[in-house]
């Protein structure tokens, strides 16, 4: 169950919600803190200008900024308002001297607020750092242009700088604020997270129920049930995998229909010839019947009936495995089709049956095998004289067509009493007769057709039946119509030797 398809999509999408959450998680960090440093530095230019008056009246008062550290240190800052300083009363200076006793432990009130006042001299060397860290050191010309100037009479006496600390690991009220908003970043990346994967989990059952139905008709078919089928509930890809796998099993209990009865028919044909053949001999052996010519030659009718029989199903088994090669060579299509009309007159005209030619022009020639298209036509019109009645016609007819390719296109027409159009598509099975009452003697093997189908698709053409045809001057009614199409130049590798194709 472990390489369950299920398994590896729930995987997937955990590492995929993994990902996800932590990429924003990270990003909503650092968006937050950024957004707390830009507010904390914009605080601290805020104070920085507020207190700025409050220290140039210190200064005033005092000639210096000895003792200043008291100021900064204690709370005093954090109670300025904006209307305080700028009057030089010394207000001030009074109550910072007043408060300076107790500072706060990590900077006072500053450090509780997430800010650091740095307070330099005119030439920036800094005084006084509630984070204890500058003191002496000499301020950079970013901190210079940052920092506010503390004047006195227009004199410039120090520089007063407000800027945000390093929250990382403080415990302040600034940094407990940053910690909470990261951890309830975590818990709702957490929360999303287990929510996506339960929703997750129920979407990937609906997805893979299909799959594991198909799973289960497939098994069923193994063990040769082909009456399963899956139910079709979306339109989707897996709707269509539904349908492409019904219309399979559909193909495949019409094979194994048609291979049951190809079974049975070749049972049939190979036993009325071979019980011909076991009663003759029987009644020559007991003496019923003479050993002369005529019960010889009756054998012999026999023999040869099976041997036909035989050699077509070898042909068509051939053109099924792919393996029927064919001869191609430059062929006259118009003296073939004159040949084979011209061989076969004797036996329409027993049977007062006109068979005519009807090909307008010259026709191209073509690569072919002229021994197989000389047997698809015998079969054609062999077939066409078994079924037209007496005084009937059949006509046979070509033209080169230019849709969907260049070909040429021989049709065998007659004016029999046509095929039912329920047997239109079944007349090129293997042992299928429209006219059920015909037996093997009066209506062939029931292959011919089915041959003309192979032979004319290993050439790269097509075959088709139609009945009845009506002409379009005369608008007589034909019974049946069966054409098929060679064309010029046979695809690479279609039963032809390669060097024999045409390029």
């Amino acid at each position: 169950m472990r390489n369950s398809l299920i398994f590896k999509l729930m995987g997937a999408f955990l590492l995929v919600v993994a990902i996800g959450g932590l990429v924003i998680s990270w990003l909503v960090s650092q968006a937050t803190q950024n957004a707390f440093s830009l507010y904390t530095s914009r605080s601290g230019q805020m104070w920085a200008q507020r207190l700025a008056p409050v220290l140039a009246d210190y200064y005033s008062l005092s000639g210096s900024w000895q003792g200043v550290d008291a100021i900064l240190q204690s709370d005093l800052a954090t109670t300025v308002t904006p209307g305080m300083g700028g009057s030089g009363n010394g207000n001030g200076t009074g109550a910072g001297r007043g408060m300076g006793a107790g500072p706060m432990a990590g900077g006072g009130m500053w450090g509780i607020t997430g800010q650091r006042m740095i307070l330099s001299d005119a030439q920036g060397i800094v005084l006084s750092d509630t984070a204890g860290e500058l003191v002496g050191e000499q301020l950079s010309a970013d901190q210079v242009s940052n920092s506010t100037p503390i004047l006195v009479n227009d004199t410039l006496v120090g520089r007063l700088m407000v800027s945000p600390i390093d929250l990382s690991g403080a415990r302040t009220p600034a940094g407990d604020f940053l910690t909470s908003i990261n951890q309830s970043i975590i818990t709702s990346a957490a929360v999303a997270g287990l929510i996506a994967l339960l929703l997750g989990g129920i979407l990937f059952f609906q997805i893979t129920a299909p799959l594991r139905n198909l799973k289960k008709a497939a098994h069923a078919i193994t063990q040769g049930d082909l009456n399963q089928r899956v139910a079709i509930r979306s339109h989707d890809e897996l709707g269509e995998l539904g349908e492409t796998f019904n219309s399979m099993v559909d193909t495949l209990k019409k094979n194994e229909i048609q291979r049951q009865n190809l079974v049975a028919d070749i049972a049939h044909e190979l036993r009325t010839p071979l019980a011909a053949i076991q009663a003759t001999l029987e009644g020559m052996l007991d003496g019923v019947l003479p050993t002369d010519a005529e019960q010889v030659t009756a054998l012999h009718h026999e023999t040869m009936l099976l041997n036909r029989l035989v050699g077509d199903l070898r042909l068509l088994s051939l053109a099924d495995s792919g393996e029927l090669t064919l001869e191609g060579a430059q062929a006259d299509l118009n003296e073939l089709i004159c040949q084979v009309v011209e061989r076969s007159k004797n036996q329409a005209g027993q049977k007062n049956i006109t068979l005519q030619v009807d090909i307008p022009g010259a026709l191209p020639e073509i690569q072919a095998d002229t021994l197989r298209i000389t047997q698809v036509l015998n079969n054609l019109i062999g077939n066409a004289l078994r079924y037209v009645p007496e005084s009937g016609t059949i006509i046979v007819s070509a033209r080169k067509i230019s849709e969907p390719e260049d070909a040429i296109e021989v049709s065998v027409t007659d004016t029999g009493k046509g095929i039912p159009k329920e047997d239109l598509p079944n007349v090129f099975d293997r042992f299928y007769r429209a006219d059920k009452s015909r037996t093997r003697a009066s209506g062939g093997s029931g292959l011919g057709l089915a041959i003309v189908k192979q032979l004319v698709e290993a050439h790269g053409g097509k075959v088709e039946a139609n009945s009845p045809i009506f002409s379009g001057e005369s608008q007589q009614a034909y019974g049946t119509r069966i054409s098929f199409t060679l064309p010029f130049h046979p695809p690479a590798g279609n039963n032809f030797p390669p060097e024999e194709v045409i390029q």
